[in-house]
């Protein structure tokens, strides 16, 4: 899947999760300040799987540095869609995720410590995802600064992120796995254990497609990374992600989106 798509599935994912206006689940309500906040975040965090590529995102919001640290993390993990794709990367991202958020710092005269351990992973996740979105595209600098602007806003007005923020940033992480899933290349998902599938499963194309020879494991309903089926599948995730930020956005102003829409529906024509 493509690094926008990431992205935009990723907020998706939160609204749909952290919703409780009809449009979501509910499983994990937040505030409107969360479920803005939450869905860059998790936009962010779903980019994170492709650190283990040096033409991913990651790899273009800082220059220079920026490729040799996604250089090095290829060569740790054993390369694309290798370590970072998997299980265990999935349980990593939760600890470092939870551990993280024992950083904390104190200002001087403030009342109660600030985390600034989830603001700058905040802070590095929403630079990623405002690059990936087109928020700011052709300017790692634009990224960064909407990524702090963010984080800060986060940090200092929204302390309960604590409570939301390991969700948030574990939830980001799957959702980018499950898009790959999708796919052809498909994921290592046992590794560093790659079972390969027997020599009479690999004569069959269709079981081939789903445990492939080099022991990668996929379900390939969109087909080959950037396809025309996840081209579309986009536009209503687009269209979702969209909506649920747009209904937070209005709920801080006292406005209930879903009233609005209803009352005009009730006012056009049969």
């Amino acid at each position: 899947m493509m690094g926008g798509h990431h992205a935009m599935t990723g907020a998706a994912a939160w609204i749909a999760v952290t919703a409780t206006a009809g449009h979501g689940l509910g499983l994990f309500p937040v505030t409107p300040v969360g479920t803005i906040a939450g869905a860059l975040l998790c936009a962010g965090a779903a980019l994170l799987a492709d650190a283990d590529h040096n033409a991913a995102t990651i790899s273009q919001s800082v220059p220079v540095l920026g490729r040799l640290v996604t250089t090095g993390i290829s060569r740790a993990s054993g390369g694309h869609r290798h370590g970072l794709h998997s299980l265990l990367a999935l349980v990593c991202a939760w600890l470092l995720a939870s551990s993280i958020g024992f950083v904390l710092w104190q200002p001087p005269g403030a009342g109660q410590p600030v985390s600034i351990g989830p603001a700058l992973m905040s802070a590095a996740a929403i630079a990623f995802a405002a690059k990936a979105l087109g928020l700011a595209r052709d300017s790692w600098w634009l990224a960064w600064l909407i990524g702090f602007a963010v984080a800060a806003f986060i940090a200092l007005f929204a302390p309960e992120q604590q409570s939301w923020f390991v969700v948030c940033f574990t939830l980001g992480y799957g959702v980018h796995l499950l898009g790959d899933l999708l796919t052809t290349g498909g994921m290592p998902i046992f590794w560093p254990w790659i079972p390969k599938p027997p020599r009479w499963w690999r004569r069959v194309p269709l079981l081939e497609s789903l445990w492939s020879s080099g022991g990668y494991l996929a379900l390939p309903l969109l087909g080959n990374a950037g396809s025309l089926r996840e081209w579309l599948l986009l536009i209503p995730v687009t269209l979702y992600a969209g909506y649920g930020v747009a209904f937070a956005l209005l709920e801080l102003a006292g406005v209930n989106l879903q009233s609005v829409l209803l009352a005009i529906a009730a006012a056009l024509p049969l």
